[in-house]
């Protein structure tokens, strides 16, 4: 369908880390949901100048839901003011107390107010496709519900094939039904947003339910995985977190850190970060969510909405106890950097060793 050497899909919102896969012969995939439309045009610019022509692929958030959908306001502005609005004055005195209770200090008055809507309402997203798709993308992704039947015909008259996250068989269906050409099925066990069914079980239950390419997401990061998910069907895998600790990775020194000495029991699926439940790196920050005094999370974009702020403030401070980010429990073996190509060719050369193998069990 691409033209690629292995089946291999990396999501990285590193711009180096997605052009150096596709290099490597696999594809990378940025993600889209951090940058403003500007910001996303000087990123594919670069990438379209250092992936030696190889293919590439851009993925968005369009939730199929989330608070403030029906608002009616196209404007980002506008719908920033509404939906803070929305946000309770509870839940803004809990944020500021559990950063008062860890010494986390104000933003100075000259700091960068940051973004507190990212690309996860259609107003925000819309904007992102329309830059994408004015680059030489080969595929557009979508997580969180079915990419709009607009957008994905949209891509398909640019010669774009469309990819969506599914994390249940009905969920897959959903979005061969409105065009899809692509199901990633993402096991619990991945990073970022991600549902109940683990990876094993999850796969050849949607391998079944559609008659779309598949490709095996959650807890892949070595060889062995890989065979696995082909072997229960996918014809491809698509992976995360493992990019998170490559050389080119632009990860934070402390996330980097922290990920390197992570096992795969230090994450939980938790709604603290966007609303909708996501695996993060489990710390005091999750746990604080949990406890009797949690006014609870708000729905999508509002939780982010919420504590986008306090995020940005706990990573310029030293509390570290309170940095959480998305990971998923494949991090339990990732305890080395390596360059992005050198994970690429371990992975396929333990792919190779692993089928080999299993045709030696089956003579």
């Amino acid at each position: 369908m691409f033209g690629i050497e292995f089946p291999i899909y990396a999501f990285s919102h590193c711009r180096d880390v997605v052009a150096a896969v596709s290099r490597a012969g696999g594809m990378g995939v940025l993600g889209a949901l951090y940058f403003t439309p500007e910001e996303l045009e000087t990123e594919l610019k670069w990438i379209d100048d250092h992936v030696d022509g190889r293919p590439y692929g851009v993925d968005v958030v369009m939730p199929a839901s989330y608070a403030g959908a029906d608002l009616g306001v196209d404007s980002p502005e506008d719908l920033v003011g509404r939906l803070q609005g929305m946000i309770p004055d509870g839940h803004r005195a809990f944020v500021e107390k559990l950063l008062s209770s860890h010494g986390v200090p104000p933003l100075a008055a000259d700091s960068d107010p940051g973004k507190v809507l990212l690309g996860w309402t259609d107003a925000t997203a819309r904007p992102q496709v329309e830059v994408a798709l004015k680059h030489p993308i080969a595929l557009l992704a979508n997580a969180l519900g079915p990419p709009p039947a607009d957008v994905v015909e949209l891509a398909h008259a640019k010669g774009v094939k469309v990819a969506a996250l599914a994390s249940t068989p009905r969920h897959a269906v959903k979005q061969v039904e409105v065009g899809v050409d692509i199901v990633v099925a993402q096991g619990t066990e991945a990073g970022g947003h991600t549902g109940e069914i683990s990876t094993m079980v999850l796969i050849p239950q949607v391998v079944d339910a559609v008659d779309v390419p598949v490709l095996a997401a959650g807890g892949i990061g070595t060889g062995r995985q890989m065979a696995a998910g082909l072997a229960l069907g996918a014809e491809g895998v698509w992976t995360g977190s493992l990019w998170l600790t490559v050389e080119e990775a632009d990860t934070p020194e402390m996330a980097r850190r922290r990920i390197l000495e992570a096992t795969s029991r230090d994450t939980v699926r938790s709604r603290s970060w966007t609303g909708k439940p996501a695996r993060l790196l489990k710390n005091e920050w999750t746990d604080a969510w949990e406890t009797t005094e949690s006014p609870g999370t708000l729905p999508m974009p509002l939780q982010f909405m919420l504590v986008s702020e306090a995020l940005r403030r706990i990573g310029r401070s030293d509390a570290a106890e309170l940095a959480t980010f998305p990971a998923g429990q494949i991090i339990g073996t990732m305890n080395q950097v390596r360059s992005t190509r050198d994970v690429i060719f371990s992975l396929v050369e333990e792919y190779l060793q692993a089928t080999e193998r299993l045709t030696h069990l089956t003579e």
